[in-house]
């Protein structure tokens, strides 16, 4: 029923059409990805919690991304509560966000460009910062002890709590970055490491009774 030439067409017509409609197809597999990367992060907020400001927090987070309606016009995000403080077997400071608004403000605001940061690999979780002493080096070497230990409470707080072997990457905060319009508690990052830690190991369960605001 129709010329080469028009055949022709109809086919480049019909490849533009399945072309574009692959690449609409992946941006909304990376969306949706996103989405239930950040929503499970708030499960885990919500699952940690150990006081209702804490789930005031959360709450408020949730009515300004619109998942959450609410009577009045949300207030600006505002940190009340404090992270999570440790002392490492070497006697290090370790700070551990509680909820998404605090991740960014633990990482974006509270650290130094040296200190350094942790977060599980690919999985939701919370941001970890070992802060580095004052009267230490930018270069100084984090002891090993105090590494795995972070990284321990990094898989803690996460998805991944209950399983063994979780990877955590861990790199300087200065190659942590926010990008624009990402949601709270979103961040990219590179040149990093990653070690291999057991979240329910003695060690890192005796740090987690051990736990106190900052």
């Amino acid at each position: 029923r129709y010329t080469p030439n028009q055949n022709a067409q109809r086919f480049f017509k019909s490849y533009n059409k399945s072309r574009n409609a692959l690449i609409y197809l992946k941006k909304l597999l990376t969306t949706n990805f996103q989405e239930i990367n950040y929503l499970e992060s708030i499960l885990i907020a919500i699952q940690e919690a150990n006081n209702l400001n804490d789930l005031d927090e959360i709450t408020e987070e949730l009515q300004k991304e619109g998942y959450l309606k609410s009577k009045s016009t949300p207030k600006k995000s505002t940190v009340k509560s404090k992270p999570r403080k440790f002392m490492s077997s070497d006697g290090w400071e370790i700070l551990v966000g509680k909820n998404n608004r605090q991740n960014d403000w633990l990482t974006l605001k509270l650290a130094s460009k040296n200190d350094l940061w942790l977060h599980t690999q690919k999985i939701p979780g919370t941001h970890v910062i070992i802060r580095l002493p004052g009267d230490l080096k930018s270069d100084a070497k984090i002891p090993t002890a105090t590494l795995e230990e972070a990284a321990g409470l990094a898989a803690y707080y996460s998805k991944a709590q209950n399983s063994t072997k979780v990877p955590v990457d861990y790199t300087l905060r200065s190659n942590v970055r926010k990008p624009k319009g990402a949601k709270p508690g979103m961040v990219i990052y590179d040149n990093f490491r990653t070690i291999l830690v057991e979240p329910q190991s003695p060690n890192i369960l005796g740090l987690v009774s051990s736990a106190e605001d900052a």
